[in-house]
């Protein structure tokens, strides 16, 4: 899993400048640290990887199906005069 490195003390800084007292804008950061280390990253490499697995599932499916219908035809033909 990769992380995003946040920096907490230029984010209230910039609080600051913006009018914030310095407890809501810690207080802001921390929310906003806190919901962002929850969250998982999803790289392109875990993208690419679920991907082909899902392309891996379906091309089964595909050769599973072609396959019953390809066995009902032989039998359906093997009744047939």
């Amino acid at each position: 899993m990769s992380t995003v490195t946040f920096d907490t003390l230029k984010f209230v800084e910039t609080l600051k400048k913006s009018g914030f007292d310095d407890e809501k804008a810690k207080g802001i950061a921390s929310a906003y640290q806190d919901a962002n280390t929850d969250q998982e990253i999803v790289t392109k490499d875990i993208l690419e990887m679920k991907l082909i697995e899902m392309k891996y599932d379906l091309l089964k499916w595909i050769i599973g199906l072609a396959l019953g219908q390809f066995a009902i035809l032989i039998g359906i033909l093997m009744k047939l005069p």
